[in-house]
């Protein structure tokens, strides 16, 4: 199976001293994204409750500001980067999918992982099991969304999680494919294997890493009866907009090496561009060769 080559931008939520703490993407709502927006595929939003550097730091919750964002740009696909599961209980998880599907038009897909962060996690309140349990928990979220996603009345006992006869009105058509993000080889990828529509992950290992990492993908989908090849794969690239022809040039050669190893969809994370001229550079000698090909 081939997948059509993608484009995502990931908009950062947080504000900090680089952007005179006003968060990012209010800044590129209004001066960047309508630029940008009309020549990418997906719009990704992270999923914190406060920044890295100080807690003080403006930092935007994940879900309100991709349904503002869904409001404001009517023609982009929309996915978090990605979401913890243990902020907030399944069903309402499923819930929340499923009514930003119905409102933005079928535009949702829900990205979703683990968690990583527990110092966030405890500092809510909020339980932080060891990987083995969250990863267990993840897979059962991803069934109970499926569920209310597709059934009136679904009830569901795991041994994390349970619902009974939890209805989600109206019912998303369609269903919102499932990114997960996951870089685990013992448990994470096996997982994606059995459950995800897409994966995301970075390519900080190297490229027989990489391959690594798809290999067990692609066994675990099979030993589910699924085609691997059925998988959109993901990653994630924290670089700057080029600056003139020859980092162009260098930003093609690095995403058409990873598309070679067969990424889709590439997630570009651009920190925070004041001018939208490195955009229309990035449109016209990155993606458009690289979509002609």
């Amino acid at each position: 199976m081939t997948h059509d080559l993608k484009f995502g931008w990931l908009s950062p939520v947080i504000g900090n001293r680089w952007s005179d703490h006003q968060p990012i993407v209010v800044h590129q709502a209004e001066h960047i994204l309508p630029t940008a927006v009309p020549h990418f595929d997906s719009l990704w939003i992270a999923d914190h409750f406060y920044g890295f550097d100080a807690k003080t730091d403006p930092f935007m919750e994940g879900w309100t500001t991709l349904t503002w964002l869904a409001g404001k740009f009517d023609d982009i696909d929309l996915c978090h980067h990605v979401l913890g599961h243990g902020y907030r209980p399944p069903a309402l998880t499923a819930k929340m999918a499923a009514t930003l599907q119905v409102l933005s038009g079928g535009r949702f897909i829900l990205g979703i992982g683990a968690g990583w962060r527990g110092d966030e996690y405890l500092a809510y309140g909020y339980d932080f099991p060891k990987p083995s349990i969250r990863f267990a928990q993840l897979e059962e979220v991803i069934e109970i969304c499926r569920l209310m996603w597709t059934e009136d009345e679904p009830s569901y006992t795991g041994a994390h999680f349970s619902i009974e006869g939890a209805a989600a009105p109206p019912l998303p058509d369609p269903v919102p494919p499932i990114c997960i993000g996951a870089s685990g080889k013992k448990v994470g990828l096996p997982l994606v294997g059995r459950q995800a529509d897409m994966w995301n992950s970075g390519m900080r290992g190297g490229d027989e890493d990489w391959i690594e990492k798809r290999s067990i993908v692609f066994r675990s989908a099979e030993a589910a009866g699924r085609d691997p090849e059925s998988i959109v794969m993901s990653t994630t690239v924290e670089r700057a907009l080029p600056e003139n022809d020859e980092d162009s040039e260098q930003y093609r050669e690095l995403l058409s090496h990873f598309r070679d190893l067969g990424v889709s969809h590439f997630v570009l994370d651009f920190g925070h561009p004041q001018q939208t001229e490195p955009i229309q550079r990035f449109v016209d000698q990155v993606m458009s060769p690289m979509r002609a090909e």
